[in-house]
């Protein structure tokens, strides 16, 4: 497994090495080992900080997204 966020959505997922590395939340193929910061929503209804940066959603989301 290898921990990688996606760069349209910035989320963080463990993606298996032999599995092509589609996006399971956006089903896109922009998915980077490349990333820095972590930023995670537990209640993204009343996070400000989910909210300023777009998320509606609970989870683990990258700062920074290379390719």
């Amino acid at each position: 497994m290898t921990e990688m966020a996606c760069s349209n959505c910035k989320e963080i997922f463990n993606i298996p090495k032999t599995k092509r590395p589609i996006c399971p939340n956006c089903k896109t193929l922009t998915l980077s080992e490349n990333w820095s910061g972590l930023l995670i929503v537990l209640d993204s209804a009343n996070s400000e900080v989910g909210r300023k940066a777009g998320i509606k959603k609970e989870g683990a989301y990258a700062i920074k997204v290379g390719r």
